[in-house]
């Protein structure tokens, strides 16, 4: 029902977690982040702990396969799970449950994993990483937007989406960038409008905001 991507910055060191599904508010429940120290994206038959668990397990040290492994265990319906890790040095692992719909599956590459089910065919996970390579110049949270959008010109779900989200940790425990798109006809388009908003009219505040120990 999703496609989604999390990747870590080389350049910055922000971790990013990017969606589109066909269900509302994807944001809420997909997304998990903490600065310096990695991504996850849970998906498919959604278990919110796999990415509170995985989170907790990167802060603990454990690298990204390490982290796959201990979720794994601790689900006993994992058959029915999708979920990506990146650690805090690039490093990926990801799981594609026997019993997510089709088309399912992942693609990791270095600092970063491609994942998604009920898909149109791996032609959309061939959109989202070819767009993701492409943009390495840009604020990780452009280059998550632009690979969504050309997911969902792959053909993206394929009962069509309906909500988006994007999310970036940078050296704070809140967010850089949270733009969620919970319900809508076009969920691109008006992602891409209230993405170029935050950008404007709130990320500049963002960057004034408190920092931890300063």
């Amino acid at each position: 029902m999703t496609f989604s991507i999390v990747a870590r910055c080389a350049r910055t060191g922000q971790f990013g977690v990017g969606a589109m599904t066909a269900v509302p508010a994807v944001g809420k429940f997909l997304t998990h982040a903490w600065p310096r120290t990695g991504a996850v994206a849970t998906q498919a038959l959604v278990n919110p702990y796999l990415g509170i668990d995985g989170i907790a397990a990167l802060r603990e040290g454990l690298n990204a396969e390490e982290v796959k492994r201990r979720l794994i265990d601790s689900d006993p319906e994992i058959e029915r799970r999708q979920f990506a890790v990146v650690d805090g040095e690039g490093m990926t692992a990801a799981h594609t449950g026997a019993e997510c719909l089709e088309w399912a599956g992942h693609r990791a590459g270095d600092g970063y994993c491609v994942l998604g089910n009920r898909l149109e065919g791996s032609k959309v996970l061939d959109a989202l990483e070819q767009a993701l390579l492409a943009t390495v110049e840009l604020r990780l949270a452009d280059r998550l937007v632009d690979a969504l959008a050309a997911g969902y010109a792959a053909g993206g779900d394929r009962k069509r989406e309906r909500s988006a989200t994007i999310y970036v940790v940078d050296t704070e425990e809140y967010p850089l960038w949270d733009v969620r798109i919970d319900e809508h006809d076009d969920p691109v388009t008006e992602l891409q409008r209230v993405h170029a908003a935050f950008g404007r009219d709130l990320y500049p505040h963002i960057l004034e905001m408190p920092r931890r120990g300063a």
